[in-house]
């Protein structure tokens, strides 16, 4: 069988090249042929006319929507979300050699399979998958502006302190043998980048409903809910009224003369008029006293009250490593940093130093009592020292793919543990991501390092406790034992 297939998670770091790992060793196990196009923050080649024509099936392995997917309208479509190819590939390869023999037995038969031409998800999707879709679609494009406005904000507050917001614009005042200078640019730079945090989240959210005609409105539906105080929750509500508007009108039916303006005029032109025009005048204000009330909220939390927000939302980083649950925890902690403040800070911090626990626990647990670790497990240990330090909780994901009654309870307790000791301390980030490696640009450093290494002694003692629960004394630990393909396995 000859394949090809589309990898693509919200951040575009792990996931997605994790999923296509798993495809490839997979196919390469059933003597399949497949070519992997990973969609995510690295780049990649696409695949060619030649190896989609030549396909007998396609796999669509993602959270978000695909780029250019009418490239493969026509051929029989399998679309999971990414975690199932990592965990389940030679599975996901029965299903689409399926497909594809039921495209050749039917081929007069139109597969609720085949992609859309209009969306970033199959018709066929429940509506809570979709809905899920168009949010982390909106996410993952959002992601660049915020680590590119987060981190030049956090420089620049290292290079000049906090007093460096004052600076005069660097149009009118900039010397280059400053050093204040430079942090007044990058600060202003990053602050120019944090601007367009809504309105792509909102232009992208409005994108994956209904396609390119969607943009316009809903970066403007966006651009509006930051002018009106809306803020990040406004601009999920613009995105999915731009989406709606535009899926709309293009239900409508028009006169051939009129269709091939449409997409480009039209549908741009009435859409914007009308997100805009609700923005402004019926939900941008409720909204905006809804963003006031959630700002209040967070401003007065303290004590008792901050722990548990932590060991919450620590929790949910930990759950299912860089999954839905997770991603919900993630985009909550970046939403505060477009609203300012230091417990939004201090939610950033938590959120961080919890989502570094599950990989570096499970790397310190191989490390202390390998017999209880596959081969395998111990070689991803090895990695999952520099995955977990980096801020990438996907990392833990082969431990808990192979072995999730132990792994997820014992990691949810040590991030959970995380998240609650650094509210606890009032350690403050303005950095979005870079785990250990933003340090110095952590306010409160100490407490904030010594959350993290209570957090992950905790879930590697749970670990080791759960990993001995129900096997017999001095017996391995069970699964694969040899090189890439167990891996892949677990």
């Amino acid at each position: 069988m000859k394949y090809v297939a589309i990898t693509a998670c919200p951040t575009g770091i792990a996931h997605t090249y994790m999923a296509a790992e798993a495809l490839e060793q997979a196919a390469a196990d059933a003597g399949d042929e497949l070519k992997v196009e990973t969609q995510g923050s690295a780049g990649s080649t696409p695949l060619s006319a030649e190896d989609i024509q030549a396909a007998d099936a396609v796999i669509f392995a993602v959270d978000v929507g695909v780029q250019d997917r009418e490239r493969f309208a026509g051929k029989p479509v399998i679309e999971v979300p990414v975690k199932q190819a990592i965990n389940d590939a030679s599975a996901l390869l029965e299903r689409a050699a399926d497909a594809a023999r039921r495209h050749v037995a039917e081929p007069g038969r139109p597969a609720d399979t085949e992609p859309a031409l209009d969306s970033k998800v199959t018709a066929s999707a429940g509506f809570g998958s979709r809905l899920r879709q168009w949010l982390m679609t909106g996410v993952s494009y959002m992601i660049p502006f915020v680590a590119a406005g987060g981190l030049l904000i956090a420089l620049s507050f290292a290079l000049g302190g906090y007093q460096i917001t004052d600076a005069p614009p660097v149009t009118d005042q900039f010397d280059p043998a400053s050093l204040i200078s430079w942090a007044a640019l990058a600060n202003q730079i990053g602050s120019a980048a944090f601007e367009f945090l809504v309105p792509v989240l909102a232009g992208f959210i409005a994108f994956a409903i209904a396609d390119r005609p969607a943009i316009a409105p809903g970066f403007v539906g966006g651009a509006i809910a930051v002018t009106v105080g809306a803020g990040f929750l406004g601009g999920l509500v613009a995105g999915l009224l731009a989406g709606a508007v535009i899926a709309g009108l293009k239900a409508i039916k028009v006169p051939r003369g009129l269709a091939g303006i449409m997409p480009v005029v039209v549908l741009p032109l009435v859409g914007t008029l009308v997100v805009g025009a609700l923005m402004f005048v019926v939900v941008g204000k409720p909204i905006a006293l809804a963003m006031t009330a959630l700002t209040g909220w967070l401003t007065g939390l303290s004590g008792a009250n901050a722990a548990l927000l932590g060991a919450l939302l620590g929790a949910m980083i930990a759950f299912d490593m860089g999954g839905p649950i997770n991603k919900v925890a993630y985009t909550f902690a970046v939403g505060g940093l477009s609203i300012g403040g230091t417990t939004s800070l201090e939610i950033m911090a938590a959120v961080m130093a919890a989502g570094m626990v599950p990989p570096l626990a499970l790397a310190l647990a191989a490390a202390v009592r390998g017999r209880l670790f596959t081969p395998a497990e111990r070689a991803n240990g090895r990695t999952a020292w520099l995955l977990g330090a980096s801020f990438i909780t996907e990392g833990a994901i082969p431990f808990a793919a192979a072995d999730p009654l132990r792994i997820i309870p014992s990691t949810v307790i040590g991030a959970a543990t995380t998240g609650a000791l650094s509210m606890s301390f009032g350690a403050t980030l303005r950095a979005p991501h870079g785990g250990i490696f933003v340090t110095p640009l952590v306010g409160n450093p100490l407490p904030y390092l010594a959350a993290i290494v209570v957090g992950v002694v905790v879930s590697a003692a749970a670990v080791l406790v759960a990993k001995q629960i129900g096997r017999p004394s001095g017996e391995p630990a069970a699964g694969p034992t040899t090189g890439q393909g167990a891996a892949v396995a677990a």
